[in-house]
């Protein structure tokens, strides 16, 4: 299977993508699913996933949460009680990976290796503690970037995700996740990745438009 695992829409406010037009660009480029992670907030997401109910697309749901050293993926929250802090950007990182995990969900560092000023991660993935597994293709970065984040995996030993960070209707699909066991939630689709049985990657069917 692959999975789109970090997808934004309209929903995330830093763009117009509407999400009808991010669900049937996925279904056209033969993704088997995507994963909606929009800024600051899960609960953000539940229009996309009823669109995408409708045009017959397996839709999952995490969240891109701003932390102070850089963004991280976070999949496995059913809503916003994940964020304690009253605030939606510089939250601590190594705090927030310890609160989702008692949750229950995964934290996986997005675009690890791209310059983001202070809050830059970096090589400070290295020290982190509880992380699931590594953004190593995302499609909005340089390539260096993602050869960075993919060296950084395979030292930490850790499963890696593919996602196009999609902003607007022709980045859907540039990178994307294979899994090599069956998704069909967000249960399954969290078992894949504690087994390691996905890998990121520049997507095979992705065509610019």
């Amino acid at each position: 299977m692959w999975i789109d695992t970090h997808c934004h829409t309209k929903y995330s406010y830093d763009n117009w993508l509407e999400p009808v037009d991010l669900v049937r660009r996925a279904r056209d480029a033969g993704l088997d699913a995507i994963c909606v992670t929009e800024h600051y907030s899960y609960e953000a997401s539940a229009p996309v996933e009823e669109v995408a109910r409708g045009e017959g697309l397996l839709l999952l749901r995490g969240v891109e949460v701003s932390t102070d050293r850089g963004h991280v993926l976070v999949f496995g929250v059913e809503d916003d009680s994940w964020n304690r802090w009253g605030r939606d950007t510089y939250l601590p990182m190594q705090e927030l990976i310890e609160r989702i995990n008692l949750m229950g969900g995964v934290c996986v560092p997005a675009h690890p290796y791209r310059q983001m000023g202070v809050a830059s991660l970096l090589d400070g993935i290295f020290e982190l503690e509880g992380i699931a597994a590594v953004e190593t293709h995302n499609g909005g970065n340089a390539a260096t970037d993602n050869e960075l984040a993919l060296a950084a995996a395979s030292h930490l030993r850790l499963p890696t995700l593919g996602g196009s960070d999609c902003h607007k209707v022709e980045a859907v699909g540039r990178c994307a996740t294979e899994f090599s066991q069956p998704v069909t939630d967000m249960a399954s689709f969290l078992a894949a990745l504690r087994a390691g049985a996905c890998r990121g990657a520049y997507y095979p069917g992705f065509t610019k438009q």
